[in-house]
């Protein structure tokens, strides 16, 4: 979306996909060898320190910005988007029914009765164990449990099959939209909040002439990612096998940025 809206007011995008992961790609900012990328916020701050991730989307781009401003000569995190991707504990609308579940806390009274779909490394992981034990109280380990990956399709059709009653997936993730599940609230705030923004190189933007109004392009594009627009945008693209582009072309049209 971004470099199809840049294109279309003259500037120039290479496009590099699936560099790796963030311990791959965040270097390859610093160094520039690639000039802009999408981030999360609070995983983008994770990176740089565990500890200082929130709940709030404003205040890990601030501590993010803080952080980025001397890395690699100097990085610009742009604005961010109202809606987020982030860990989400979901079950099907039966459990939810049949238990009266809308948020994580109220799992307490049944987490040793239902079985919990949790990532291998969720021991180790303070935003899985941590979470669950610090944040809401469960006893940890679950009584019943089944390692499998988080956000993953295996982990989805698991609980689609009731193989598990509580899966750990991501907020958007077309599954939720598809099978109809649950999400559950995380009313205690243990996750960090992931909405979206573009980081930038400063010796980039000092190149394109016109900061501002580079910078608006981009922010008029994710002042309307939303939570629902982001998951509409995954369904059609993984439940219904959009090309991504055209996709990218259709939804800006469809917002009339394009």
């Amino acid at each position: 979306m971004w470099a199809q809206v840049l294109e279309k007011n003259g500037y120039k995008v290479d496009r590099h996909f699936n560099i790796g992961a963030r311990q791959v790609r965040q270097p390859a900012l610093e160094q520039g060898q690639i000039d802009m990328t999408p981030e999360y916020v609070g995983s983008g701050l994770g990176y740089y320190d565990k500890t200082a991730t929130t709940g709030d989307g404003q205040q890990n781009h601030d501590k993010l910005q803080a952080i980025v401003t001397g890395k690699g000569g100097g990085l610009t995190v742009f604005n961010i988007s109202p809606g987020q991707d982030t860990n989400a504990f979901v079950v099907r609308q039966d459990t939810a029914d049949q238990y009266s579940l809308a948020k994580i806390s109220d799992l307490v009274a049944q987490q040793a009765t239902l079985t919990w779909g949790l990532p291998a490394d969720c021991d180790t992981n303070p935003l899985c164990s941590g979470a669950l034990k610090d944040g809401y109280g469960f006893t940890y380990p679950p009584a019943k449990r089944k390692a499998l990956n988080a956000c993953s399709a295996p982990m989805a059709q698991a609980l689609q099959g009731k193989a598990i009653d509580i899966a750990e997936l991501c907020s958007t993730q077309p599954a939720i939209v598809q099978f109809g599940f649950t999400l559950l609230d995380d009313d205690k705030k243990t996750q960090p909040a992931e909405n979206l923004a573009a980081v930038v190189r400063n010796d980039y933007l000092a190149k394109v002439g016109d900061k501002a109004a580079f910078q608006a392009l981009i922010d008029g594009v994710t002042a309307k990612l939303t939570t629902e627009e982001l998951t509409k945008i995954g369904v059609e693209i993984q439940v219904n096998h959009k090309d991504v582009a055209a996709e990218a072309t259709q939804w800006l049209k469809d917002q009339g940025l394009n």
